[in-house]
């Protein structure tokens, strides 16, 4: 495949990558909107993200493993016409469960999407370097398509209505169909891993348990036996699943992968860095429209320079990534991001908007960082084989995060706005954005620990130990420092 066509592939890939990513944060400008229209609640609107959270990370490894088997092409398209029709839907719901629906036949599309495309453009890019630089325009989309959904979601929803936030993924969807079906190639693993039913079961029970536990606290009560249930179910089905698959010959999850620090690290970091944002996302959005009375399009005008941040240093991440290797960027993203989180630690109603502004930009130069080296060092610890997998690792890991991330931010505020600062709630958000500025600090103590020599010894010494030489884990600089 000449150059040229392969650079068509990836553009046509990062297509997906644009509309999945950009999905994730529109919605968050438009939930005031939703609320008043469907009138719904807190706990509605964290349902509206994390439905499609949840069920996105559920499947992701699943799609993965999938597409090796039946072909990469083929799950990609049916990828993009399942999200397409879940954008259209959400685009019409009458209700609020109606939307949560919706939002799950989104991600039904969407979990086919991001997995399946990172492991058209491995088999594509097989030179390392260059495979590196894909990488980094990859990972730099992804960041890009983070930072421009509150703006475009804020135009939309204040010239339109919050319903256009999802028409804008119909026309990029087609577009994307139509270019797979002429441009990119069918592949296959040489030998896809066998189905694992009981896996995957484990894993949504894990996901949805522990994330519906925390969303339902404040409601239910946090001392309640269907909160405590549920979060046993979920610890009960974390370690039934991690028993369960180390003992398989094909697992669903490769936990034997995890025994890598790097590659556990970039997990953990994954996690870290989108429970962080996407909880930093969901208080400012409340904030700037609930206190400030600010309307949608001026909130996304609020957050253009998180946009405009991300877009200008989202994209020099993977060329630093690919020269020095990702020790440098994930720290200056853990210190970027705890310090644009820690100064909103005392956020009041009449917080100066220029100080806001410019944690924001702080904040979003610390993401900006972050997802290249994540999908680097997953990708490059793999086998080229079964990089639906690995990618797939990495972006559930993502997604885990995300879902987190609105899940404990949104029920920490609504406990607190149901006690002692009822009404107040840039008071109730001060224990969340101690929260996110932990999470945050996690991810520099990860980063730092999990990038060094010895950590990048022992992932040399796990990845020949499994036979995955191969992975061009070493020419890349995926790991450590250099």
């Amino acid at each position: 495949m000449s150059q040229g066509r392969r650079y068509l592939v990836l553009f046509i890939c990062c297509l997906s990558l644009f509309i999945v990513g950009m999905d994730n944060t529109i919605v968050n400008v438009a939930l005031p909107a939703i609320r008043t229209d469907l009138n719904a609640s807190v706990s509605g609107l964290q349902w509206i993200i994390d439905a499609y959270s949840v069920v996105l990370a559920s499947l992701l490894v699943l799609a993965g493993s999938t597409a090796d088997r039946v072909g990469r092409r083929r799950i990609f398209q049916t990828g993009l016409a399942l999200f397409t029709l879940g954008s259209l839907l959400c685009s019409v719901a009458p209700s609020l469960r109606w939307l949560v629906a919706f939002r799950v036949v989104q991600a039904l599309g969407g979990c086919m999407l991001n997995p399946v495309a990172m492991s058209i453009i491995t088999n594509i890019f097989t030179e390392p370097k260059e495979r590196a630089r894909a990488i980094g325009i990859w990972a730099g989309l992804f960041g890009v398509s983070f930072g421009v959904g509150p703006v475009l979601g804020g135009a939309l929803t204040d010239a339109i209505g919050w319903r256009a936030i999802f028409w804008v993924n119909v026309p990029i969807g087609i577009l994307a169909l139509v270019l797979t079906a002429l441009f990119v190639p069918e592949s296959k693993a040489p030998r896809a891993r066998r189905l694992d039913p009981v896996g995957q079961l484990l894993v949504v029970t894990a996901l949805l348990s522990v994330t519906w536990a925390i969303i339902e606290g404040p409601h239910t009560g946090w001392a309640s036996p269907a909160t405590w249930g549920l979060f046993v179910l979920g610890g009960a089905a974390v370690l039934a699943l991690v028993r369960y698959e180390s003992r398989r010959a094909e697992p669903l999850i490769e936990v034997r992968f995890f025994r890598s620090p790097p590659f556990a690290g970039a997990t953990v970091i994954a996690i870290c860095a989108l429970a962080s944002f996407n909880g930093f996302l969901f208080l400012n959005t409340l904030y700037l429209q609930d206190v400030r009375h600010l309307s949608a399009l001026q909130t996304g005008l609020c957050l253009l320079p998180m946009a405009v941040v991300t877009a200008v240093f989202a994209p020099l991440s993977g060329r630093l990534v690919a020269s020095r290797g990702p020790r440098l960027p994930i720290l200056t993203c853990g210190i970027c991001m705890a310090a644009g989180a820690l100064a909103l630690t005392d956020l009041s109603d009449g917080q100066n908007l220029a100080v806001l502004i410019g944690c924001y930009v702080v904040f979003a130069f610390g993401f900006a960082l972050v997802n290249a080296p994540i999908t680097n060092t997953a990708v490059s610890g793999m086998p080229r084989a079964q990089a639906g997998v690995a990618a797939a690792i990495a972006s559930t890991s993502r997604q885990v995060g995300g879902a987190l991330g609105v899940a404990v931010v949104g029920s920490v505020v609504s406990t607190s706005v149901a006690g002692a600062n009822a009404g107040r709630l840039a008071q109730a958000s001060h224990a969340a954005w101690w929260i996110l500025f932990g999470v945050s600090a996690l991810l520099f103590l990860v980063g730092l620990v999990t990038t060094s020599a010895s950590a990048l010894q022992r992932g040399r010494a796990v990845t020949a130990a499994l036979g995955h030489s191969d992975a061009g884990l070493e020419p890349v600089g995926a790991i450590g420092p250099r």
